[in-house]
C-alpha cells in the first residue's frame, strides 16, 4: 500500500515534468526549423482512377489543383529541391451513371506537412454511359461543276460509320457527312474527306468519335454533249510605230465553253476560237480591248460573248555613242586658271531607237564642278544631263579627267 500511495504522490510531478521536457524540445526544434504556410509554385495535375470502362466524363473538369501548404522550413526545401512528388488523386471507383460529387485526394510524399487549401478539393462528376451507333454516310456537294459539265454518280470508300461516345451526344446525330466542294469543276474529282457528325439543327456535335474517320469520294464529271472547252487565240493586224515592239499578249479568260444543238459542231473545231482581228496600226503604248469572238455558224459562247485582249507595247532599246563632246569646268574663280586633260569624252547611250535617232551633241551636256577647291591637280568624274528623258548613260570614256588648278599669272602694266 506504501508503495502505491508514493507512487499516486509522485506521479504528477513526473508527468508534468515529461510535459515541460517535450514543451522544452519542441520549441527548440522550431527555433531552428521554423514552420512556414506557402502557396505550392507547381499546380499538381488531377490523376483519374477507378473509372468504369463502360463510362465517360461529360462535360469540364479541372485538369489541375493548387495547394497552400504548412510545413518546416526543411520539409519545403526537400519539396522545392528534391521535387518531391505530389498527387492529386480523383477516385471514381464504384460509381455509376450519374452526377457525382468527388473529393480531391491529396497524397505528399514527405511529412510532416499540413495542406491548408486545396482549389479545387471537391469536384462535381456527371459519368454517363458509352454508346455505339452505326450511321450511314451522306455525300454533301457544295457548290456547281463548270458550265457544260455533269456528275456522275459518287463512289465512297465506305457507305455506313460507327460513332462512339456518351449516349446522349451519340442520340443528338442526325446525320455523318462528307462535304465536297465541286465549285467550277471539270475534271474528276478523286480525295479523302473527313467526316462530320450533325444534329437536327445541322451543328456539328463535337466530342464523339467517328470510325473510319475519313473517306476516299470519286465524283466522276465529264462535259455534256454539244458543250466543248476550247482555248482562245488573239488575233493582232497592223504594224506598230517605227521603233516599238509587242513585248505580251494576254487573253481572258484564256478558255472558253462553246455550245451547238449539233455537237458534230463543236467536236470539228481546231480545240481554239480566234478572236477578232486587233489592229495595231501605229501603237506605241499597252492597249486593252474587249474583243468579240469568231465563230463558226451554229456554234455560241457560253457566258460572256467578249474577252479582254491585253498587248503590251514597248520601243526597241538601242545604243548610241555620241564623240568629242567637250567638257566644261563651272565653279573656277576668275583668279584662277585651269588646265584639263582631255578636253573631250565619249558618250555611250542607250534607249529607245526613236529617241536616239533624234539625238544631236547639242543635246548632252558634259561638266565638272570644282567650286569651293583651292589649287592643285584633281581627278574628277564628269557628269552627264541629257535633254531627253528616257534615255540613259551606259558609259564615259575616259571615266575621269585630270583637272589642274593654278593661280593666274598676272598681266603686266604697260609702262
Amino acid at each position: 500500500m506504501r508503495v502505491f500511495r508514493f507512487i499516486f504522490r509522485v506521479l504528477p510531478t513526473v508527468i508534468l515534468s515529461l510535459i515541460m521536457a517535450i514543451a522544452v524540445w519542441v520549441t527548440a526544434v522550431t527555433a531552428s526549423d521554423p514552420t512556414q504556410e506557402r502557396v505550392y509554385p507547381r499546380p499538381v495535375p488531377i490523376e483519374i482512377i477507378g473509372q468504369d470502362s463502360g463510362l465517360v466524363i461529360t462535360g469540364q473538369i479541372p485538369e489541375q489543383v493548387n495547394l497552400t501548404l504548412s510545413a518546416p522550413n526543411s520539409v519545403w526545401n526537400r519539396l522545392l529541391r528534391e521535387q518531391t512528388p505530389i498527387r492529386a488523386i480523383l477516385d471514381l471507383s464504384g460509381l455509376e451513371a450519374g452526377l457525382h460529387r468527388v473529393n480531391v485526394q491529396i497524397q505528399i510524399g514527405v511529412r510532416p506537412i499540413e495542406i491548408v487549401t486545396c482549389t479545387p478539393c471537391t469536384l462535381n462528376v456527371t459519368l454517363e454511359a458509352i454508346a455505339n451507333r452505326t450511321m450511314p454516310v451522306r455525300l454533301l456537294r457544295v457548290g456547281e461543276v463548270a458550265i457544260g459539265f455533269e456528275t456522275d454518280t459518287p463512289y465512297l470508300s465506305q457507305t455506313s460509320v460507327i460513332i462512339t461516345g456518351p449516349e446522349s451526344l451519340v442520340r443528338q446525330v442526325q446525320e455523318v457527312r462528307a462535304e465536297l466542294n465541286i465549285s467550277q469543276a471539270n475534271s474528276t474529282i478523286s480525295r479523302s474527306i473527313d467526316l462530320k457528325a450533325v444534329d437536327a439543327n445541322e451543328r456539328e456535335v463535337k466530342d464523339i468519335s467517328i470510325t473510319p474517320k475519313s473517306v476516299n469520294v470519286t465524283l466522276n464529271i465529264k462535259q455534256r454533249g454539244g458543250y466543248r472547252n476550247v482555248v482562245v487565240k488573239a488575233v493582232l493586224g497592223g504594224q506598230l510605230a517605227t521603233g516599238y515592239r509587242v513585248t505580251n499578249i494576254s487573253v481572258f479568260p484564256p478558255a472558253v465553253t462553246v455550245f451547238s444543238s449539233d455537237p458534230k459542231l463543236v467536236e470539228q473545231l481546231p480545240g481554239y476560237v480566234e478572236t477578232a482581228t486587233l489592229d495595231l496600226s501605229g501603237a506605241k503604248d499597252d492597249l486593252d480591248a474587249n474583243m468579240p469572238l469568231n465563230l463558226p455558224p451554229g456554234v455560241s459562247v457560253v457566258g460572256e460573248s467578249l474577252v479582254q485582249v491585253q498587248v503590251g507595247i514597248a520601243t526597241i532599246e538601242g545604243s548610241l555613242t555620241i564623240e568629242n563632246i567637250p567638257v566644261e569646268i563651272v565653279g573656277v574663280p576668275e583668279d584662277k586658271t585651269i588646265k584639263i586633260s582631255p578636253e573631250t569624252v565619249d558618250v555611250i547611250l542607250s534607249g529607245p531607237l526613236p529617241v536616239l535617232d533624234t539625238l544631236m551633241a547639242r543635246d548632252i551636256r558634259v561638266f565638272i564642278n570644282m567650286a569651293d577647291q583651292g589649287t592643285g591637280t584633281f581627278q574628277r568624274i564628269p557628269i552627264v544631263e541629257l535633254k531627253q528623258k528616257d534615255v540613259k548613260v551606259d558609259s564615259i570614256l575616259p571615266a575621269s579627267i585630270e583637272i589642274v588648278i593654278q593661280e593666274a599669272t598676272p598681266t603686266p602694266k604697260p609702262k
